[in-house]
């Protein structure tokens, strides 16, 4: 890695260091459902009010709309952040880690390709970067969501998959359980989970308190 695509603030963005906790819940629930140790590889910072993460106001959420059947991601929308994002396949680094998109990539979110496709039956993982050593990165103000806060995912044939927040949490480590983080929540529903690194950045152990999470489920379709 070149200087200028190394993380910040002392190695915050290090490789599979600050996602310790994300790194253990993947591989325990990636093996249990699919008998390959799967574990995440990508850590960031994660601007915002952290604090506030998980304190849902007073919102009518729409029912779920019927899952799509199985297509490609494109492109990820998030309207109340001002978000367009191309969405790169990713698979399994040489440790058995989710492999984000590279640095020079910021501005790109991952999808676990091995897991389910957004708006098809299922929890679909995205991955994304808060920042690098220079700029924010794509999901810079994730934590900053709120129940209602609408996403769209573009697919390639051509339906956008409309998916609305249920609830945004910061799940700290010690507390940490990976069915409920990335499981689906209902059967038969399709579910949208966007993951970066949230809580505090511990100095010591080089990682991140936390993982910043956003679980969504499809309301509607759109051309």
């Amino acid at each position: 890695m070149s200087d200028h695509e190394r993380p910040a603030h002392g190695g915050h963005l290090v490789m599979g260091v600050a996602w310790a906790v994300l790194l253990l819940g993947l591989w325990l629930w990636g093996r249990e459902l699919t008998g390959v140790g799967v574990r995440q590889g990508i850590s960031a910072p994660v601007s915002g009010d952290v604090a506030a993460v998980g304190r849902p106001p007073r919102v009518d959420l729409p029912p779920a709309a019927r899952p799509l059947g199985d297509a490609l991601p494109q492109r990820l929308d998030i309207p109340g952040l001002k978000i367009q994002a191309p969405v790169v396949a990713r698979g399994l680094d040489a440790h058995g880690a989710i492999a984000a998109p590279p640095y020079d990539q910021a501005a790109h979110v991952g999808w676990y390709a091995a897991g389910v496709k957004p708006g098809a039956a299922g929890a679909a993982l995205l991955v994304g970067h808060a920042d690098t050593r220079t700029r924010p990165a794509v999901f810079h103000q994730l934590s900053t969501l709120g129940p209602g806060a609408r996403i769209r995912v573009l697919r390639d044939d051509g339906k956008l998959a409309e998916f609305t927040v249920e609830d945004v949490q910061a799940v700290p480590r010690a507390r940490f359980d990976a069915h409920q983080a990335y499981g689906p929540r209902h059967s038969g529903r399709s579910e949208l989970r966007l993951i970066t690194c949230g809580g505090t950045f511990d100095r010591t152990t080089r990682s991140c308190t936390a993982n910043v999470i956003v679980s969504a489920y499809l309301t509607g379709t759109g051309l």
